[in-house]
């Protein structure tokens, strides 16, 4: 974009003088950047409030596996509660055991990988990279962290962030940007994170 291009689309706007109400005869140069700020809110607070359900709910279901776990060996002398007992360390450890299915294993992280790349491309996204960062060890898990940088707009990145939710493996995003392109696109670079269960605990 040459700069008198750049002049133009912001031309006749007064900062000073800011009318909500003439919002629709504001500059296309300021049209674009108040577009771009509301959109970024909405990817955020989407990202924020249902992507990271499932990560929240993995920790839970682990700290109750700990808990009930000290329970049982502490009241395993109780004949009376162990019956009791038993059902409950049942109960948790299905559930805990049904999110550690949706967990990868190191032989389906590159596949993983690929089931990204193949949801980026579905939603018509031009993917720059898709690669594994360094594992972090956390308390009960190790995370596995993902840098994604992809191109399109911002339909086809909202359909991709509703696609990698709905992954059956467990895939939280985090720490995104948005910035506009020359050719009139968004270029997004994301940061997913899957985890993997430390059985070493």
């Amino acid at each position: 974009m040459s700069s008198q291009t750049f002049k133009n689309a912001f031309q006749g706007f007064d900062p000073n003088n800011l009318d909500l109400n003439a919002a629709g005869n504001w500059p296309i140069g300021i049209k674009i950047v108040v577009y771009i700020i509301v959109m970024s809110v909405v990817v955020y607070a989407g990202i924020h409030f249902y992507i990271s359900e499932q990560h929240t709910q993995l920790e839970r279901e682990v700290q109750k596996e700990v808990q009930y776990k000290q329970e049982f060996e502490s009241k395993s002398f109780q004949v009376a509660n162990l019956a009791t007992l038993r059902k409950q360390m049942e109960d948790v450890e299905g559930t805990f055991s049904e999110l550690l299915g949706q967990l990868p294993t190191d032989k389906e992280v590159p596949g993983l990988l690929e089931d990204i790349s193949d949801i980026g491309r579905a939603a018509g996204l031009q993917i720059q990279v898709i690669k594994l960062a360094g594992e972090r060890k956390e308390k009960f898990y190790i995370e596995l962290p993902i840098n994604i940088e992809v191109k399109g707009t911002y339909h086809q990145m909202g359909q991709f962030v509703s696609g990698v939710a709905a992954i059956k493996r467990i895939v939280t995003l985090h720490d995104y940007t948005l910035k506009p392109t020359d050719d009139d696109m968004l270029e997004m670079v994301i940061s997913a994170k899957t985890y993997r269960y430390d059985d070493t605990k």
